[in-house]
This record gives structure tokens, sequence and C-alpha cells, in this order.
């Protein structure tokens, strides 16, 4: 710690998170793989806080010495000092005495308040001013506003500033968003830099982790900015990790840690629209140590962001299995724009206090009591429960294409690993045509919020993610059939793009529907699908020149119609 005390005592205040590093050995060097993490809006810079907060306690804990090393360089810069003009420190042997660290990020917000308390909080030396994009006035909850105006006029510096952190990797991996799909500029800013990437970086993967608003919405245009959304994350992205905001209170509600006042408005029960309302409260607390039993987003955000850190675990700490993002999308994901990954976690915890050795976490009732192995037996079984599901829906009643299981923990072995693998295969229903699909994950070092057992996170690609976008797609036609809120975006946008929104939305519910139901998947482009009956007589015919029949869905609503009046 001799070389920490030289330094200022700011840095140490978020990498010397237990007082000290643990003095564990190195356990062999790890590639440098780095990734990028975009954080865009309210909800994606406050829940990317909260990772960043937990990220850093997970290296103070684990990291050997107080180094930089490789593990530490997937997704921090080192840096000479603390003022913008800091000059970067090569990585070299992984064995530098660590001076101060920078985030690979970058934070994009249409109103400067969350990213002012950022840079005011116990986070703030992570970041400098030249890694934020902000304006004053924001979105107004309107897709078209962030997309359509916000993203041609900060197009240019967004891009610059992506491309400067991009120059200072050694070898880029992936791009990481964040944003919620309710507000304006998450959702609608969000799909437009998604693009741009894709346009500008088409080599680099790029993982979105979307946050779904909850049906019983404080923003009353949501519906149409999540169906705007799901368009374009179909069309753009490689991967995406949804969560819903429900499905986060619920865990809380599971972990015992969700308060009445924290989890809703008024007592009245309607949830807000995303995960992160914790206003400074969530910037400046490291919430990873200190007990949020009054703060129900608090707690939310926890486990959201315990998912992300397990999600990368791999990538920043060795293993006997190490998985990374690319392997993730290239295993799970068998058909283009059918890449939405359904996560569960086990144990389901929202602080360091909350965890104990017992069933509850992971949905059952007693305690174990049956040692490590019994330990992990029911952590692994936990990932899979309905009740470990962060999206509202029950994945054992529809088939799985592929799943991914990522385990942290001393426990874990590849013998035991496959002997739970094969225990499971005999409980869901996997693709008849890929039946060892599991791809599987294992990391040494334990999750702080899980220290003393093994922890899962299970991504499932899965049909019953079809059902989140039937709610979506059902809250759409409940005011765009009466044109409710439309002038907003008509003066930004064309009134077809939610058309043509509704179809995209539609063609993902029919592929998975048809997937379900063990019908033959054509891919005919690189974005374009046809499905085709297995049984002569089941399929639709098509028109002349057309490579899709409309579907169910979009027959229905050309069938009611938008409606004007009440």
């Amino acid at each position: 710690m001799r070389h920490l005390k030289q330094a200022d005592r700011r840095i140490t205040k978020f990498i010397v998170v237990h007082g000290k590093f643990a003095r564990t050995k190195a356990r062999g060097p790890i590639m440098p793989r780095e990734l990028i993490t975009i954080q865009i809006g309210q909800c994606g810079n406050q829940l990317g806080c909260k990772f960043w907060d937990m990220a850093l306690a997970e290296h103070a804990q684990y990291s050997p010495s107080g180094t930089f090393d490789e593990s530490m360089s997937s997704f921090f810069r080192h840096v000479s000092s603390a003022g913008e003009s800091a000059q970067e420190i090569p990585l070299g042997d992984g064995r530098q005495q660590l001076q101060w660290l920078r985030a690979r990020a970058v934070l994009v917000d249409m109103e400067e308040g969350v990213l002012n308390e950022v840079l005011a909080g116990s986070l703030g030396d992570l970041f400098d001013s030249r890694q934020m994009i902000k304006d004053v006035s924001g979105s107004g909850n309107n897709w078209a506003h962030g997309h359509c105006v916000y993203g041609p006029k900060y197009d240019e510096s967004i891009l610059d500033t992506v491309r400067h952190a991009t120059e200072l990797c050694d070898s880029l991996q992936s791009f990481f968003l964040i944003h919620s799909l309710g507000g304006g500029t998450g959702s609608g800013l969000g799909t437009y830099i998604l693009k741009m990437l894709e346009d500008n970086f088409e080599d680099v993967y790029r993982f979105t982790t979307s946050i779904i608003p909850s049906r019983a919405d404080d923003v009353v245009t949501s519906p149409y900015n999540s169906m705007l959304s799901l368009r374009e994350l179909a069309e753009h992205a490689d991967c995406v990790l949804p969560m819903e905001n429900k499905a986060l209170i619920d865990a809380c509600h599971l972990a015992g840690t969700l308060s009445e006042r924290g989890s809703h408005r008024g007592g009245s029960g309607v949830v807000t629209s995303t995960i992160a309302h914790g206003g400074s409260d969530s910037v400046r607390r490291a919430g990873v140590q200190k007990d949020s039993r009054t703060d129900g987003f608090d707690a939310m955000n926890n486990i959201a962001a315990h998912v992300l850190t397990n999600l990368t675990c791999s990538m920043r700490f060795p293993g006997t299995l190490n998985v990374d993002l690319n392997e993730i999308t290239t295993n799970l994901v068998p058909f283009p724009g059918l890449h939405f990954l359904m996560p569960s976690l086990s144990p389901i915890v929202t602080t360091m206090s909350d965890y104990h050795v017992g069933r509850d976490a992971v949905g059952g009732g007693s305690s174990w009591g049956r040692g490590a192995q019994a330990s992990f037996d029911q952590v692994f079984s936990g990932s899979f429960s309905r009740k470990s599901q962060l999206v509202c829906a029950d994945p054992r009643s529809h088939m799985y294409l592929a799943c991914a299981v990522i385990v942290r923990g001393p426990y874990a072995c590849v013998s035991t690993m496959q002997r739970n693998i094969e225990r499971m295969k005999t409980k869901i229903k996997m693709a008849p045509w890929n039946l060892d699909g599991f791809k599987t994950g294992m990391c040494s070092t334990a999750s702080i919020m899980a220290p003393k057992s093994s922890s899962a996170l299970c991504l499932a690609n899965n049909c019953a993610i079809a059902g989140t976008f039937r709610g979506i797609q059902e809250d759409f036609y409940r005011i765009y059939r009466r044109k409710a809120h439309v002038h907003h975006y008509t003066e930004y946008m064309e009134e077809s793009m939610f058309e043509q929104a509704n179809d995209a939305v539609c063609d993902l519910i029919e592929s998975y529907d048809q997937l379900n139901a063990g019908n033959q998947f054509e891919v005919t482009s690189s974005r374009t699908k046809k499905l085709k009956s297995s049984t002569a007589g089941r399929g639709r015919s098509h028109e002349e020149g057309d490579d899709r029949a409309p579907p169910p869905q979009s027959s229905f609503f050309k069938r009611r119609g938008p409606v004007v009046g009440v």
C-alpha cells in the first residue's frame, strides 16, 4: 500500500473498498480485451455508475497488491494524474504501481443534472469532462426528439468521443450500451448511437443492456418509445440483454429488501418507469457495501449491476472456462435479429449485508445446510427458476433456442457443471436441433455480492420473450389506435415509422412463436427472415415477390385500425 499513499487520497476512496487489497497471488495472464461502456440517459448513467462502483469493489478485493494489470485493463485505463491533461500509462508488464484510473466509458445525457452529480460524487475521478456529452433541455420522454433531433445534432461530437476511446484500446472487443426504453434520451438517442456504431465500427460487437419499463408506467409515451426502440435493437444490435422494471421489483421482494416507500408512488402501487430514480443518492453512495433497505431503487440498481459484473467477470478475472461477450453472441444467437437474451440471477441479493447461504435467495424456502456441493446445485437450479428471472416470463414453459450459464465462486468445477447441465436438460425444453446448446463459463473469483458461495448468471435465448414484446405491443395499440400523443412525434418524424416499428415487432413475435411451435425457420438474408411451416397446409401463401406473409398481429392492428377520439 506504500505506493497508493503517494497518490491523491481520492483514488483510494474507491480503489481500497475494503480498507486494504487482498494479498492474492496472480493466477496467470489474461489477454487485454477492452470493452467500452456507453451510458445513455438518466437510467443508463445511474445504472452505469452502480456497475462501476461494484466493479471497483471487486478489483479492490481480488486484484494482487493494488497494481494495474490485465484484469483491470479490460475496463479501466491507467493515467498519471487526475487532471484532464493526464498522460496514458501503458499496460507494460502488468505490475505498475497504481496511480489513477479512468473508466473506458462514454457518458451521454441531454440533461446535465445526473452527469454533474457523477462528476461531483465519489466516482467522479473515474471520468473527465471529455468523456461526457450533455445538453440542458432533455428529450421530453419523446423518442423522436432524442433520435431525430439530438442524434444528428451531436453525431460528430459523440463519434469523436467514441473514436478517441477506441484509440486508447489495444484490442477492443465490444461496445456495451446501457440505456432505458421508456425515456426519450435513452431510447431515442441510445438507438441512434447504436446505428452510428454499426456504420462506423462494423467489426466491433454491439451488446446492449436495455431496461424495459413497467406496464404501469409513469411515462405515458413509454409504449411509443419502447416500440420504436425495439425495431432499432432488432436491426442494429448484435445482442440485447433486456431487464424489466417489474421483474427487478419482484426480485427485490424476493430478497426482502424493498420497502413500500421505495417501490411505489404514494402507496398506490404504481411503479415508475425505470430502475434508476434514486437521484444523487444512487450516484453518491457506495451501494454495494451499505444497507439500502429504505431505498428500493438503489436495491434494484444493485441487482442489475450484479448481472453486469457477473456477465463480464471472465473478461476481468481468470477462471477454468472463460467466456467473453463475443462468444455469447456467437453461441446464443442462432438467427439474425433473434438476439434477445433473458437474464436470471442466483442468488438474488441487493447488498453485501443481505447475503446469506439459504434457499430463500434462489426461490426456495428452507436452509440448504448440506455444504458446498448442495449450495452449488441449488444456485445452479435457482438460475433457471421462475423467481430468478429479470424478465416477466417463465422460460421453462417455452422452448430454449440456446442457453449460457456463467458461474462464479470457489466450488465450481467442470464435472459439477456438466452434471448439473445434464440434470437440467431433463427439466427444460431445448430446441430439437440444438439439444446441446449450452455455453458455460466458470470464474474462480467469487462475486462480492455472494462471497460465501457460488453465484450463477443464466442467459437464455428463449421463446418466452415474445410475451414481453406482446405486452409492449398491446400498450402501444391502446394509445395509438386513438392517435393519442402522436402529434408530439410527427413534429420530428414521419408517422409511418410507427407502422414500420409495429411490423418489425410483429415479425419478432411471429418468429419466436413459430420456433416455439417447432416450425422451420429459414434465413433469406442477413437481416430478412421468412417462416415456413414444417407441415404442409399449415403455412400461409406469399404474394408474388414478397418474402414474408403479414403476421396475424399486423392484421389485427389493421383490422381494428387507429380510431380518432374516444
